[in-house]
Parts: C-alpha cells; structure tokens; sequence
C-alpha cells in the first residue's frame, strides 16, 4: 500500500467516520490481521529476493494498518505510530532494494541462492543488507525497532482485549518475518559464491548516495530514539 493511501485512509477513518469505531476497528483488526499473516506467509516460500521483499511489504503494510483497529480509543497514539511507521519503513524499505540493485548488476539474478558469498567480495554492501534486513525484522537498535515498538504502544496503551490480541498477532508475525529476514543474511554470510566468482562489486554514485541516505536514517531513528527511551528511564532510578 502506498504512502498517500495510508494518509487517505487515516484522514478517512480519524476525520470522516470518528464515531463508528464500532465498525471501523473490527474491520481493520481483520484486515491488519490477515494482510500481515498472509503476507509472511508467501513470503516465506519465496526464493527470489524481490518477490521476497515484495510479499514482505504486504506484512509491513499489515503492521502499519494495526493501529487502526484502536483508532477510536486512541486517535492520537494511532496516527503518530502510522506516521512514524511509514517514515522509517520508507528508508529501511529503499535501502533494501538499492542493495538489490547493486548486487544484481553483477550476479544477473534475483534469486537469494545467488547472495551466496556476497560478503567475500562485497562486505560494504552485505553489512548494509544486514541492516536494513534486520531493521525490516524490528531488531534494536535499527529503526524497525521504533516502528514496531510505537504500532505495540499505540495498541496497548487503551488497554482493550481487541488492542492486546492484536499485539500478539503482531508480535508472532514478527517472528516468522524475522526467520525470511535472517536467512538472507546467512546466505550471504555464511554460503559460499554459488559460482566462484568474487569479483568486486561495483556501485554507482548515485546507488551509493542512497544507500548512505537511508542507512544513515535507519540507524538515527532507531538509536536516537533509543538513548531518548533510556534517558527517560534513567530518571526513575534511585540516585
């Protein structure tokens, strides 16, 4: 789902319909809870890495609609997670796929078999990979991890039995997101190159711009909002 939906949607159901959460937040419960198990689902079968991602981001959508089906006891809490979902999401998601780029222009392939041995000849962009990877899985402390941690703030903090079930939905679909996530990384980390060849990659200036653009914005989200968390909990500690 694109962003400009997300937005659409969210005036629709926070501004168009605010009093029928009685309708509106069992739909969405349905729809956040089926896209995001579906969408993990597929994408756990996928050997290509591009239909990979894509199914993957049929789940994240599933996560960003999450907030949605406590909209009416929480509008604002919900609102903030999408928005703050969709910001990182949209750097992780990028960076993802300008790795995709730049290693196809060598391997000629999508398929994740043929990431075998990337770290031998192209360790910068496997650690990259590795990040946005586990970002998208909403490992800390990459900015996944926000994003995940406000869509289950936004659904705990009314305290409703639809808000908390849901979390755990989340949370479960999480896990099975991490295992498609994770086994790219050790193909790349561990299997060797398929074919031999370990050639250096080489990255344009402007794929390389972006990768520094979005792993710099993946990073900074996460870890800044982090040290803010620890900051704050630092206070309530007897001195």
């Amino acid at each position: 789902m694109r962003d400009d939906r997300f937005v659409a949607l969210l005036q629709l159901i926070l501004i168009a319909f605010p009093a029928r959460d009685d309708v509106v937040e069992p739909l969405m419960w349905v729809l956040s809870a089926a896209t995001m198990t579906v969408g993990n689902l597929i994408a756990l079968r996928q050997t290509n890495i591009i239909r990979m991602l894509a199914y993957s981001g049929v789940a994240q959508a599933g996560f960003m609609l999450a907030p949605l089906a406590v909209a009416g006891s929480n509008p604002v809490g919900a609102g903030q997670a999408i928005v703050t979902y969709l910001l990182i999401y949209a750097a992780m998601n990028l960076g993802a796929f300008a790795v995709v780029l730049a290693v196809s222009r060598k391997t000629r392939s999508a398929e994740i078999s043929s990431w075998g041995g990337l770290f031998e000849y192209a360790p910068g962009l496997t650690v990259l990979m590795t990040v946005f990877l586990f970002s998208l899985a909403g490992i800390p402390p990459l900015g996944g991890w926000l994003a995940k941690f406000v869509v289950f703030q936004a659904l705990l903090e009314p305290n409703t039995a639809g808000g908390t079930a849901l979390a755990v939905v989340v949370g479960v679909n999480s896990v099975i997101a991490l295992y498609y996530y994770a086994n790219v990384a050790k193909e790349m980390w561990m299997q060797p190159a398929p074919d031999g060849d370990v050639t250096p990659v080489r990255v344009p200036f402007s794929l390389a711009a972006a990768l520094v653009m979005t792993v710099v914005a993946t990073v900074a989200f996460g870890v800044s909002n982090l040290a803010t968390r620890f900051g704050d909990l630092a206070l309530f500690v007897p001195q």
